[in-house]
């Protein structure tokens, strides 16, 4: 009896482990919604394992959702190798209709859950180095002192986005040309200022016209200017080309900056990043008849049947504060 007693408290343990394991894989499968964001998030993020970081968790779970969904549809949506992965027909047709699904589902939460339109959840912004660290911290902070409710992941970086291959809903860019794949929104531009140090300028003969400025070393900001500057005449109009010879490339706007204040060189630089030093004598503004042209700053997105809460606020906040930050104007022009 005794034997029998255990054997059967042991089939019983093991029954209710094989249960307990066929709800849970039930469970997950019910929630298709799920399924069909990490499914998303896996064909943007390019591979599993990216998509597990994306989504912070591990790469078994992403892998057996996704053959949840697999088995739930009944066809196959991906081929993997261990160095490549490919939709396949059905992959592409259920990436497009998981889109729209996962697109109205946040429709359907966003107007459920805050009737006044409140932004909550998540809102990932990639934004330029020193543009995002200078001139935005102040509006950003009170932007999230307005909404309790939302959290923003502020990251800063002067790459190209690449809305597929990064978990991110927008970002700012300054001076990049507008992708026709995303919605670029001009919100302002960034006027630029030819300055170098005295203790260099006092090296050189006086600089009066812009053919001069070949002779002098230079600075690069590489992501605008390598190897040539145009410069416009502000009253006449008159442009001109120079060919210049620079000592530092680099795609820092700090690097550039300092650098420049030490005397290594020239360099165009966004203007509200050296006011301080112009007005302190650090640098000397040259030529200011002569301009480089502004930067347009955009704010980017993907383009999307609906936009939550979060981007359309942020977007709004954009529209109202940037054209009124230090250094910083309303466009010439309307994009």
């Amino acid at each position: 009896m005794h034997c029998s007693a255990v054997a059967s408290g042991v089939v019983k343990r093991l029954y209710v482990k094989r249960i307990g394991k066929i709800n849970m894989k039930r469970q997950e499968r019910i929630d298709r919604v799920d399924l069909m964001r990490t499914f998303i998030r896996i064909v943007e993020a390019g591979s599993l394992s990216s998509a597990a970081r994306q989504l912070g968790t591990t790469q078994a779970t992403v892998s057996r959702r996704l053959q949840s969904l697999e088995t739930l549809l009944g066809v196959k949506l991906l081929l993997r190798t261990t160095h490549a992965m490919k939709l396949t027909d059905d992959g592409e047709r259920c990436y497009q209709h998981a889109k729209r699904v996962a697109d109205a589902w946040v429709a359907l939460e966003d107007e459920l859950s805050q009737s006044d339109d409140e932004p909550v959840g998540i809102l990932r912004v990639r934004a330029p180095h020193a543009f995002g660290q200078e001139q935005l911290l102040g509006p950003l902070t009170e932007f999230l002192e307005r909404h309790s409710q939302l959290s923003v992941e502020w990251m800063l970086n002067d790459k190209t986005v690449d809305f597929l291959s990064v978990n991110i809903d927008c970002a700012i860019r300054v001076g990049a040309e507008v992708d026709p794949a995303t919605v670029s929104v001009l919100l302002a531009e960034v006027p630029r200022s030819l300055v170098a140090s005295p203790a260099l300028l006092a090296r050189f003969p006086a600089i009066e016209t812009p053919q001069q400025l070949s002779a002098l070393p230079w600075i690069a900001l590489n992501t605008f200017y390598q190897h040539e500057i145009h410069l416009t005449h502000q009253q006449t109009g008159d442009a001109e080309q120079v060919p210049i010879s620079p000592r530092l490339f680099t795609d820092s706007l700090y690097a550039a900056r300092n650098t420049a204040i030490s005397g290594l060189g020239l360099a165009v630089i966004s203007s509200w990043a050296v006011e301080e030093e112009i007005r302190s004598g650090k640098l000397v503004a040259l030529l200011p008849e002569w301009q480089a042209a502004p930067l347009p700053v955009h704010l980017v997105y993907p383009w999307a049947r609906y936009y939550p809460a979060r981007l359309r606020k942020f977007l709004q906040l954009m529209r109202e504060v940037m054209p009124g930050l230090g250094g910083v104007r309303q466009p010439a022009r309307q994009a």
